[in-house]
């Protein structure tokens, strides 16, 4: 009989886990690696040298290379450069954000323009080889989770990076209908409505979720969803710094915001 083993990749704006099924679901890690529940995902740098890092690595080294330093893409994918959200993060973001030629919000990477789901993709390199190391054969599907606000534009860019980094992309599905999944409210008998809140790193949203029972099968429908993407806990750490570094100014007579290493990304605590 042949076994199937899955694995789930749970992205974020700020980290990701990884789960590999192997007789019950278990947090993959490579060879010699402590095991993690969360790991520091949208940083992705390119250093002086030339290599690229993603990661913990990337983030190391973030304070001294702040323009070559990557995160929070999720706000960036599959939008235009000149909408509302994109803007804010031009004038907040440490790296370069740039309008490409067809108006899609890009990165300037060392003079080069880098779409969004590049970047990504390097970041779903390195979770695929984690997954590979552990199961001890190749991946090469996956189920990937966007925000039920996410549009078609959001959900195609998302696929493409999944493609760039190797992988077949079965499906895309919401992640209120994930969560819902993942406390196995699928396994509760009967038609049912739901509310799945998330205030993650980089987002708050809430979504409203019919559960109908057919013939055994259920069926997940969002009803209704809303939420913010500049309403999160990088976005509470960016107002408790801007208040420091006014305070500071007052106090000194010296701009902190002038001096690039003070846009580093925070430190994340959760």
């Amino acid at each position: 009989m042949e076994t199937f083993r899955w694995v789930k990749l749970l992205v974020s704006t700020w980290y990701y886990q990884l789960l590999c099924s192997d007789y019950g679901w278990h947090y993959c890690t490579r060879a010699g690696e402590r095991r993690r529940r969360s790991h520091h995902a949208f940083y992705h740098c390119h250093t002086q040298d030339g290599e690229t890092l993603v990661g913990q690595p990337a983030k190391r080294q973030a304070v001294t290379n702040p323009q070559n330093t990557l995160f929070a893409i999720k706000r960036l994918i599959g939008r235009r450069f000149q909408d509302e959200e994109v803007q804010r993060d031009v004038s907040i973001m440490p790296y370069k954000i740039v309008a490409a030629d067809n108006g899609d919000a890009w990165l300037d990477v060392k003079g080069t323009k880098t779409a969004p789901p590049q970047i990504s993709a390097e970041v779903l390199k390195k979770m695929k080889k984690t997954a590979e190391d552990y199961l001890g054969e190749p991946v090469t599907e996956a189920v990937i989770t966007v925000p039920a606000y996410f549009n078609d534009a959001q959900r195609q860019a998302t696929k493409d990076a999944g493609r760039i980094a190797g992988l077949e992309v079965k499906r895309i599905i919401n992640e209120p209908t994930a969560a819902a999944l993942a406390y196995g409210l699928d396994k509760e008998v009967g038609n049912r409505t739901i509310a799945v809140y998330d205030l993650g790193g980089g987002t708050f949203d809430i979504s409203i979720i019919e559960i109908d029972e057919v013939d055994g099968e259920k069926t997940f429908e969002v009803l209704a969803t809303n939420g913010d993407t500049h309403l999160g806990g990088e976005d509470f750490d960016t107002r408790l710094i801007n208040y420091l570094v006014d305070e500071f100014k007052k106090d000194q007579g010296i701009d902190l915001r002038k001096r690039p290493a003070g846009h580093a990304a925070p430190e994340k605590g959760r």
